[in-house]
């Protein structure tokens, strides 16, 4: 049997806070979403100021990430080759999910929505880097 890693809540709201920081930093409303490896939803914070629908968009990127283990800029371009890629069903295309790893396991995913989408990304980068951080001690 193998042991799996997995994402806590500690590290998804980890995550959480430094995204928040990062989005405040530059006067951006976000909404943050981190979820497992599978997709499911461990953590969602919308701030004040986010519009409605952002904290569906992010869920949807993050699980976009988690599904496709891949960040969805890389989606978002494929779409441009290849324009059936957007029959698939449940993926939000749209910069600004990340997928999560510890070492060379993947673990989760992050998805930001509310600002111009490659700050969204920025946002996203800023909680994975927060949490490499904490990691290495």
């Amino acid at each position: 049997m193998r042991m799996k890693l997995t994402l806590t809540l500690a590290d998804a709201k980890l995550i959480l806070t430094a995204a928040r920081a990062e989005a405040e930093k530059n006067g951006w409303a976000v909404t943050v979403a981190v979820v497992d490896d599978g997709g499911a939803l461990v953590a969602l914070e919308r701030a004040d100021g986010a519009f409605p629908q952002s904290a569906e968009i992010a869920f949807g990127k993050a699980r976009t990430a988690a599904a496709v283990r891949t960040p969805t800029k890389a989606l978002e371009d494929m779409v441009k080759d290849r324009p059936a890629l957007v029959t698939f069903p449940g993926q939000i295309r749209v910069q600004g999910g990340l997928p999560i790893k510890s070492g060379a396991e993947f673990v989760g995913a992050v998805g930001v929505s509310g600002a111009a989408s490659n700050q969204d990304e920025q946002c996203a980068q800023a909680g994975l880097a927060a949490l490499e951080a904490a990691a290495r001690g």
